[in-house]
């Protein structure tokens, strides 16, 4: 059995890592964390429709992927399956709730616009996306955002969703069409200024 003390991980793969941990070592589980947690947390909040309920679908799918370690198949690599099991904990998360976000104004990882008029155009843009993407059914907006803003291939994005390849197409077109007529409005409202 690996030991990885000091939570080094003694350049242990995630595999091996995955293995300590359901083998008892007390530091493997948080170095796999670690190395993949800002990739976790975007896939959350890009699920989840505020902050909240994205740190929320986070604990609770790293809690369950604590508890489900020792199922673990390696029919993936262990950053898709711990992908999957947060997408699934968002998506169970909006089900329960069934609540509308709202929106922030905060222009995080946005660039700083050359004057207030471009920094207004940029808020109003962010909101109108957000405002569409949250409008989508959770799984249309866990496929669309898999495939369209994390960049993933179909074939992947499907693997990570649990579901077949022509669900997620499916779910991504009738996403697309969806944002298009939502955004179509907000387009042409900036052509008449």
């Amino acid at each position: 059995m690996h030991t990885f003390r000091g939570g080094t991980g003694g350049g242990a793969t995630d595999d091996e890592l995955l293995t300590a941990h359901v083998a008892g070592d007390p530091h493997a589980f948080r170095e796999l964390l670690t190395r993949h947690q800002d990739h976790l947390w975007r896939v959350a909040r890009r699920t989840s429709y505020s902050d909240e309920d994205a740190a929320d679908a986070l604990q609770e799918g790293l809690l369950s992927a604590h508890r489900k370690a020792a199922k673990f198949r390696g029919d993936a690599a262990v950053r898709s399956w711990l992908h999957t099991i947060v997408v699934n904990a968002a998506l169970d998360r909006i089900r329960r709730n069934k609540s509308r976000p709202t929106y922030s104004l905060s222009a995080e990882n946005v660039e700083e616009p050359r004057d207030r008029r471009d920094y207004a155009n940029v808020v109003e843009m962010r909101l109108a996306v957000g405002k569409a993407l949250s409008a989508l059914p959770a799984e249309q907006r866990a496929a669309v955002i898999a495939v369209d803003v994390e960049g993933y291939p179909v074939s992947e994005a499907a693997q990570r969703l649990g579901v077949p390849v022509g669900t997620v197409k499916s779910r991504c077109a009738r996403a697309r069409r969806r944002l298009a007529a939502e955004l179509g409005d907000f387009r042409d409202a900036g052509n008449r200024t």
